[in-house]
């Protein structure tokens, strides 16, 4: 018979946490070295950005500087490039930091003793899922070696036949004395016995005494018979007193069924009329109020359009005290600016189906853009968010070229929405809107074209149902990013090739 290794499940314990420790370090040693490399590329990439961009940051040329970035975030660690001036203002910011997170390395780029800008470079962390892939041999290997100990722990430790035999002869010896226990008791049982039989060969010997005095009294009518009276009432009352307490037994067991009874069946009338509320208390938690009615039917509603509404953030109504003679140029340059933004955006693959009913125009209170979906497959949910950002990054460029140019110039706000919350929005962005910012009030379809593209977070502390449905652009992944940052630039590139004209 072959036996199995003392304690081998506790030793498979062992092994498997020595397994999970050594890949911990693994993971960890490999997470520090990657770090370190990664680190001194990203300093190497820095300085050489810096280098190639000095003479556009000196002249704060915005699409030089955006050209020369996106060259190194084509590198897989990189994720956002930031630029800066020497006032600390953001000229271009290239790549997605909102989606994912890393290691910031900064540097000032100068210019002779004088300081002309900054930038900040954003590597890619390096998840352990990616380190334990790229180590995939030795933690396969490391688990086959520790699989290979527990097999010949088990083997190598089996006991013996010498064991065995020992083993046996110990387990023979706590037996026997086991035994001799035993019989120890049972010799001192038996003593006790014998000892009871003689008690009762007294006993019997004294009743056969008694018995001869009965007989020799019944031969001698002269005798007393006061004994004799007295042991006969000893046995009667001994009797009716065991047949009183079975008596009281069968009462009392009697009473006890019919309590059980009882109470079995107070419990099942509980149990019913509890049932019976409940029922009733789901039934009217399961009617659909005025307000749950109406959020449930204004987020399933249908929609095939999208207004996109672009208003300024004019916090000291400055645009109405403006002159006309530098308010109408300003307003001329957010329409051409907004209408080339929507032709150059519809162009893209991904909007195919969606068209622009409207044209634009600014005015004091802003524009808004109507988008239609020509077919069913047309993500025009999708075109009128990736418009609004694009056009905030439009403006925010006019915005601090004018600001440096010590001309009049605004922020913007954006908000999205279905024709059936047109008016809802307006009232958002200007309660809710904050500079810069993008409002979006769609349907559940809606926001199941964007949820794949963007990342969108809930107004904090909402007071209106508008308001609870209402959610705010927080992030963008790479490729949608990316094509803003193309479109942009194709943008800008005709605004400038005009101005020259």
């Amino acid at each position: 018979m072959t036996y199995l290794a003392p304690r081998q499940g506790l030793f498979a314990i062992i092994l498997l946490v020595s397994f999970c420790l050594q890949t911990l370090l693994l993971v960890i040693s490999t997470d520090q070295q990657l770090s370190n490399s990664r680190a001194q590329k990203g300093e190497q990439m820095v300085a050489q950005l810096i280098d190639e961009a000095r003479l556009s940051l000196e002249n704060k040329d915005r699409v030089s500087l955006s050209v020369i970035a996106n060259r190194y975030t084509s590198e897989q660690d990189v994720t956002r490039i930031l630029i800066k001036d020497n006032n600390g203002d953001v000229l271009v910011p290239v790549g997605n930091a909102p989606m994912q997170q890393g290691d910031t390395i900064s540097q000032i780029a100068t210019k002779g003793d004088a300081v002309i800008g900054s930038v900040a470079l954003t590597l890619k962390d390096i998840s352990k899922g990616e380190i334990i892939a790229m180590q995939w041999p030795f933690v396969i290997g490391s688990m086959l070696l520790h699989l290979l100990l527990w097999l010949i722990y088990g083997y190598i430790a089996r006991p013996t036949k010498e064991q065995i035999n020992a083993l046996s002869r110990d387990i023979q010896d706590l037996h026997r004395e086991q035994y001799r226990q035993i019989d120890q008791r049972e010799f001192a049982r038996g003593y006790e016995r014998n000892l009871e039989r003689g008690d009762e060969k007294e006993d019997v010997s004294a009743e056969s005494a008694s018995a001869a005095n009965v007989a020799a009294t019944s031969r001698n009518p002269n005798v007393d018979k006061s004994d004799l009276p007295r042991k006969l009432d000893i046995h009667s009352a001994v009797n009716q007193y065991v047949r009183g307490q079975q008596g009281q037994n069968l009462e009392l067991d009697a009473t006890h069924d019919t309590t059980a009874h009882a109470m079995s069946n107070d419990g099942a009338d509980n149990l019913q009329d509890q049932v019976t509320a409940g029922n009733a208390n789901n039934h009217d938690s399961h009617k659909p109020n005025g307000s749950n009615g109406m959020a449930r039917l204004s987020a399933n509603r249908p929609f095939d359009s999208v207004s996109v509404q672009i208003v300024f953030h004019d916090e000291f109504n400055m645009l109405e005290r403006l002159a006309p003679s530098q308010r109408l140029p300003y307003l001329a340059l957010c329409t051409q600016l907004l209408n080339q933004a929507v032709t150059e955006l519809l162009k893209q693959p991904l909007l195919l189906g969606v068209s622009a009913i409207n044209e634009p125009r600014f005015d004091e209170s802003g524009a808004y853009v109507m988008l239609k979906a020509d077919n069913s497959h047309a993500k025009v949910a999708l075109a009128g968010v990736m418009l609004a950002k694009l056009y905030l990054m439009l403006n925010k460029i006019i915005h601090d070229k004018h600001i440096e140019l010590s001309r009049f110039a605004l922020p913007a706000k954006a908000g999205v929405s279905d024709n059936a919350q047109v008016e809802a929005m307006s009232h958002l962005l200007e309660s809710v809107g904050k500079k810069e910012q993008m409002l979006i009030l769609l349907p559940n379809a809606g926001i199941k074209q964007i949820n794949h593209h963007v990342q969108l977070q809930s107004v904090m502390r909402p007071t209106t149902v508008y308001e609870r449905e209402c959610a705010i652009f927080d992030g963008g992944n790479d490729a949608m990013i990316q094509r803003l940052a193309d479109v942009r630039n194709a943008v800008l590139m005709i605004e400038e090739t005009e101005e020259q004209g």
